[in-house]
C-alpha cells in the first residue's frame, strides 16, 4: 500500500534528495504543480510565468511512516518563512507549498503548521502555501534522482548533501527505518 504527499520548498533536487533516503519512501518524484500551464517544461517553470512550483511527489508506506512525520521533516529541510525563494533559488517556482490531495491531508498540514508556529520554531511566520493538488507533471528524466546520479556535482555537494546530513542528524529514526513519527 502506498500513500502520496506533494510538497515544494525550493529546488526539487534538494527535497527529492532527502526523501529518497528514507526506507519507508517508495519513490520521490520531482515535478511541477500548482500552476496553470499544461504539461510545462523545466525552462517554462524556471521563467516564473507558469504559476507552477518545483515540487516532489513522495510515495510512502503509511504502515512504516506517518504523513505527519514526512511533513515535519519537510519543514525541517527548508525555510518555510521565505516567500518565493530558498537560498540562491529565487522566484515563485521555488515557493514553499503543500499540495493536498484531500481534506484530511489539508487538516494534517494545518495542524503541523499550527504546532510549529505555537512552538516558535521559526523567528518569522510560516508562509507555506496550502493548495489543492489538481495536476502533477513529472519533471524531465534528467531531474529525477539527481542527487543519486551526481552526488559530486557542486550544487549537490553544497546544497543537497548538507540538507541530508542535517535531516539524518535531527531525525535518525526515520532514516534507520525505525519509528513512524516525529515530534515538532
Amino acid at each position: 500500500m502506498s500513500h502520496t504527499i506533494t510538497v515544494g520548498g525550493g529546488c526539487f533536487w534538494c527535497i527529492e534528495g532527502v526523501f529518497q533516503q528514507l526506507p519507508a519512501v517508495h519513490q520521490a518524484l520531482s515535478g511541477y504543480a500548482g500552476g496553470k500551464t499544461p504539461d510545462p517544461s523545466y525552462r517554462e517553470v524556471c521563467s516564473g510565468r507558469t504559476g507552477h512550483a518545483e515540487v516532489v511527489q513522495v510515495h510512502f508506506d503509511p504502515e512504516r511512516i506517518e504523513e505527519r512525520a514526512l511533513l515535519e521533516l519537510f519543514f525541517a529541510i527548508h525555510d518555510p518563512t521565505q516567500r518565493d525563494r530558498q537560498g540562491p533559488d529565487v522566484g515563485p517556482q521555488y515557493r514553499s507549498i503543500i499540495l493536498y490531495a484531500d481534506a484530511e491531508q489539508r487538516r494534517t498540514a494545518e495542524a503541523v503548521i499550527g504546532e510549529l508556529e505555537a512552538a516558535g520554531a521559526y523567528p518569522s511566520p510560516i508562509v507555506t502555501e496550502l493548495a489543492p493538488l489538481t495536476l502533477f507533471y513529472p519533471a524531465e528524466a534528467v531531474h529525477q534522482r539527481y542527487y543519486e546520479a551526481a552526488p559530486e556535482a557542486p550544487y549537490c555537494r553544497s546544497m543537497i548533501a548538507p540538507k541530508i546530513a542535517r535531516a539524518r542528524e535531527r531525525f535518525p529514526h526515520l532514516f534507520d527505518g525505525g519509528e513512524k513519527t516525529c515530534n515538532v
